[in-house]
């Protein structure tokens, strides 16, 4: 029976590291995304409705993003 080999667990903190860096990186990057869009986005006409159909489109925009980055740390906890 052969022991373990002690190289097969040294680039483990390493890879993890880089998943971290990598995570990190395509957050900020939707952060800047996120605000490029908060720039851009123009007021809504004041009409009642109109505010409503707005609020639900961000809301379901802001589901989306978050399922998106709940998936994302979910990948680096595994």
């Amino acid at each position: 029976m052969s022991s373990p080999d002690p190289q097969s667990s040294a680039g483990e903190p390493e890879q993890a590291r880089e998943r971290m860096e990598q995570a990190v990186a395509r957050i900020e990057s939707a952060l800047t995304r996120i605000r490029k869009s908060a720039d851009t986005i123009r007021p809504a006409p004041p009409s009642v409705s109109a505010l409503v159909v707005r609020h639900e489109a961000l809301r379901d925009e802001v589901a989306v993003n978050l399922r998106e980055l709940d998936a994302l740390i979910g990948t680096l906890e595994e």
